[in-house]
């Protein structure tokens, strides 16, 4: 057997994980002096709430290496092997993290896999890899498989605004100023690991309008897809556009996940995507 370990950063709820039997580590949120595991400590209601009333805008952190170890133990009992599902080594530490801590159990059968993305995308890489390790399949297969899955991943969102972006680094202030002032809308798409400029749109409507256009042009009709939709702040916009992309695209499931603290950091509030396979 295999152990699937996911993150945090999957976007996927925290009781679907539990009820999988899939371990995961939490990612940390710094407020000032104050560190917080988003794994229950400071789930995304209460991190919103802390972020309206913060001065300053959270950092971020990967998880402990040590966060690992009960985990690896545990695998290592069973005679298991391990697969970390990592999000992409460009915009976490998490892939350093997971080394680390690989580097106390040398007997044991770790592999560390930086998938080059993130959120609901990332999911689908954990869940895909939980389901063959449930169904017997080998830890090689499984390596295999999610690394053939990886390039073939499409993750479009819309902020409401650069706000964060620009003060995490992940965009310079002067371009995220101009987009304010003449109210661009931009769309951005994590390419090769990390957040890069897809598109720019005058509304936050048409942005919305065009991810549904974007999916109708890029992916496929397949349960495989593994089309999903991503938001934070944004419940209803989130259903329209699940219901709209589940009529146009003919992809049977469209889920919907919430961000996770340590992503809306960076995207902000109101923040949407869609993720998918091709």
């Amino acid at each position: 057997m295999t152990t699937i370990v996911a993150d945090t950063t999957c976007s996927l709820p925290r009781d679907l994980l539990k009820r999988r039997g899939i371990p995961f580590v939490p990612q940390v949120v710094i407020f000032g002096d104050q560190s917080y595991h988003d794994n229950g400590e400071l789930d995304t209601a209460a991190f919103l709430e802390k972020l309206k009333a913060s001065p300053t805008l959270p950092k971020t952190a990967a998880p402990e290496p040590t966060l690992y170890d009960p985990i690896f133990k545990a695998a290592q009992e069973r005679g298991e092997s391990v697969i970390v599902v990592a999000p992409s080594s460009r915009i976490s530490g998490t892939v350093r993290s997971a080394q680390t801590a690989a580097q106390e159990f040398p007997d044991l059968d770790v592999r560390i896999i930086d998938t080059l993305t993130v959120s609901c995308n990332l999911g689908a890489l954990v869940l895909l890899a939980d389901d063959m390790a449930k169904a017997g399949e080998s830890a090689d297969c499984i390596e295999s498989r999610l690394n053939e899955m990886i390039p073939r991943g499409r993750l479009y969102f819309v902020v409401d605004t650069l706000e964060y972006l620009a003060k995490g680094g992940r965009i310079g202030g002067a371009k995220a100023l101009l987009a304010e002032l003449i109210q661009i809308k931009p769309i951005l798409a994590i390419c090769d690991g990390q957040a890069e400029a897809y598109e720019q749109q005058r509304t936050r409507k048409r942005s919305l309008a065009r991810l549904v256009e974007i999916v109708e042009e890029q992916c496929p009709k397949p349960a495989e897809a593994f089309l999903a939709v991503i938001q934070v702040a944004a419940e209803q916009e989130a259903r329209e556009l699940a219901a709209a992309l589940k009529s146009r695209s003919n992809v049977p499931e469209v889920p919907i996940y919430e961000l996770p603290p340590a992503i809306v950091v960076h995207g902000g509030p109101k923040a949407m995507g869609v993720g998918f396979f091709v």
